[in-house]
């Protein structure tokens, strides 16, 4: 995928998870709004995969540990969503782990506990 196509699909991201921040508003429970954003992009023609397990590897063998990515957009972007009072620094790690566990250039923290979207919109980035 092309850098172009990287930023093309990450605003209609940001756009769908506005409408999704709009018509839903802030307080709900994040699984409220891990399927509002999922009926969203898949809305758009986005392929869209929910709850994605990613399994632990080390030095080429399967360790017995799996971790669960929210949203994986068309096979490359990855979204973990939070319905939280504030980001933390343990969440920034986790979708940092996943980008690199998974070999991911591209993936989007958001927080949907905010009166503005974009204030709970992160963007990561992994050798991109």
């Amino acid at each position: 995928m092309k850098r172009e196509e990287y930023n093309v699909l990450g605003g209609e991201i940001l756009d769908a998870s506005i409408v999704v921040h709009k018509e839903m508003g802030p307080g709900l429970m994040e699984s409220v709004y891990h399927q509002c954003l999922f009926r969203e992009l898949n809305s758009r023609d986005i392929i869209c995969k929910s709850e994605v397990f990613l399994p632990l590897h080390y030095k080429g063998e399967k360790l017995d540990k799996t971790f669960r990515i929210d949203l994986l957009v068309e096979g490359e972007i990855i979204i973990e969503l939070k319905a939280v009072e504030a980001i933390l620094p343990v969440h920034e790690a986790q979708i940092i782990s996943y980008l690199k566990l998974a070999n991911k250039k591209l993936g989007y923290l958001i927080n949907f506990n905010t009166p503005l979207l974009k204030d709970g919109f992160k963007r990561f980035v992994n050798n991109f």
